[in-house]
């Protein structure tokens, strides 16, 4: 397990810190047996484990940190320990290059969250990145079971990889404790004041990559701004992410943009926002957008929601799941149609109220513990 502040690292971390207050240990597969968890990570985690938990930490000869080096701690180093160990189920928690070859007393568990590649072959711009891909899809099939985030994740592993449907189980996963939280009137002042914001704008954020369509929030704001200039109901734009315009054309050149857009003045680009100042960033805007082209489930969405956030986003791939009936939809590759939505939504006091009512309602639905405890079951099942 790395890179925590992703979203698959959260997913990561909030999953085991459910694991460990459900004691696990407490529940048997067989024989009256004990349960004991080891952690295998390549690099340490500040976790105070409970009784029945361990951690492994280790890396491979080759140390530098690079597709090769997570091909061969995945694909080599741990299933050398996990044989060496004994175990009898290794969960993987998200989808990788890690597979064992399957015997009676060992099941594979691997939780997929997408399959993004094959549907922006774009990301595979290298051979490591080629070779990664191949060898993350040989490993899923061989899984014993799979865990999809979302029905969309199940019908596209179904689809492209040819997966039997029985292997497959659809488990929701939830955001990060902190965006629960209510925030104080004091902790959105500290943000505002550290990013130099007014609340009740336009918020753009959870990542640049091409896919996420920053670019069209920008020019269906240009629109927008051309058509209303600085009315009342049209506030400025805030877009949060890293910038990397040297990885373009894979990460949208956000200041490039604006200043060929001529928005310099309307838009404010935070950069890499922390993830203790991104409760507040959304709670004081007046919309969230995020016409993300492919989402495997789509977290920002239920980030924002949990915060009471109205927000617009795709009908496309799993973004309906999260959003229901709770959150407008636009066509992500039409900048008019965006333009739009957003135009009626900011306009209408009623409809945004409605929407953060119903976006926080819909927000409860989704559950770490429902998540960890499907997890529990599925391997005591296969365990039997």
């Amino acid at each position: 397990m790395r890179k925590q502040n992703t979203g698959i690292g959260q997913v990561t971390i909030n999953f085991l810190k459910k694991l460990m207050e459900f004691r696990i240990s407490n529940f048997e597969f067989r024989n009256n047996e004990e349960v004991e968890v080891v952690l295998y990570l390549e690099e340490d985690v500040d976790f105070e484990l409970p009784e029945g938990f361990s951690k492994k930490v280790f890396l491979p000869v080759y140390k530098r940190d690079d597709l090769i080096r997570k091909i061969w701690w995945e694909k080599f180093s741990l299933p050398r320990k996990v044989k060496k160990d004994k175990c009898d189920v290794l969960l993987s928690l998200y989808q990788s290059t890690t597979s064992i070859q399957p015997h009676k007393d060992f099941k594979h568990i691997m939780v997929v969250h997408d399959i993004i590649p094959k549907f922006f072959p774009e990301y595979l711009n290298n051979w490591r990145k080629k070779l990664y891909q191949w060898l993350t899809e040989r490993a899923i099939k061989k899984a014993d079971k799979i865990i999809a985030v979302s029905h969309r994740s199940e019908k596209d592993l179904i689809a492209h990889l040819g997966i039997d449907a029985k292997k497959i189980t659809v488990s929701y996963i939830d955001v990060d404790e902190i965006y629960k939280k209510e925030v104080s009137e004091k902790e959105s002042q500290r943000v505002l004041k550290k990013y130099n914001l007014k609340a009740g704008y336009i918020y753009s954020g959870g990542g640049l990559e091409v896919r996420k369509n920053t670019e069209n929030v920008l020019r269906a704001y240009k629109i927008l701004f051309e058509a209303y200039g600085h009315a009342s109901w049209l506030p400025k734009v805030v877009v949060s992410g890293k910038m990397m315009p040297q990885l373009a054309p894979l990460v949208t050149d956000v200041e490039a943009t604006v200043k060929g857009l001529g928005l310099e003045k309307e838009v404010s680009l935070l950069d890499f926002v922390p993830q203790e100042d991104l409760p507040a960033l959304y709670k004081n805007a007046s919309v969230f957008v995020y016409p993300s082209l492919y989402e495997g489930f789509g977290l920002p969405v239920l980030e924002a929601m949990s915060q009471g956030t109205p927000v617009i986003t795709s009908k496309t791939s799993s973004l309906p799941e999260v959003g229901s009936d709770s959150v407008v939809y636009c066509d992500p590759k039409s900048v008019d149609d965006l333009a739009m939505v957003l135009k009626n939504v900011l306009m209408n006091n009623h409809l945004l109220s409605s929407l953060s009512m119903k976006g926080k309602e819909r927000a409860t639905h989704f559950s770490w513990d429902k998540f960890t405890e499907k997890m529990i079951n599925i391997i005591i099942d296969l365990k039997k």
